[in-house]
């Protein structure tokens, strides 16, 4: 009957243990990066003009040209107006 406790007791210490451990494998470990305030340290923007058009119909668009990227957006707007399609 000891024999059998000591067993239970030692099982039970085991699979105590293989849990702690699997716990612990589990934590994520990374590159910690230490962040500069004030500091933008990701890539820069660019103007939503300087691009490329995109392939979807009616974007025709000059890159770089502000006023040509402007007049597309605006179409691409009225293309989605409600009562202009009403009709």
């Amino acid at each position: 009957m000891k024999n059998v406790k000591n067993v239970k007791h030692m099982l039970g210490l085991l699979t105590g243990v293989v849990l702690v451990a699997g716990l612990a494998a589990c934590g994520e470990k990374g590159e910690v990066v230490n962040y500069k305030q004030g500091k933008y340290q990701g890539k820069a923007d660019t103007r939503p003009y300087e691009n490329a058009p995109s392939t979807f119909a009616g974007s025709k668009w000059t890159a770089g040209d502000k006023t040509s990227w402007e007049v597309a957006i605006k179409q691409r707007q009225q293309a989605q107006n409600e009562y202009n399609r009403a009709e």
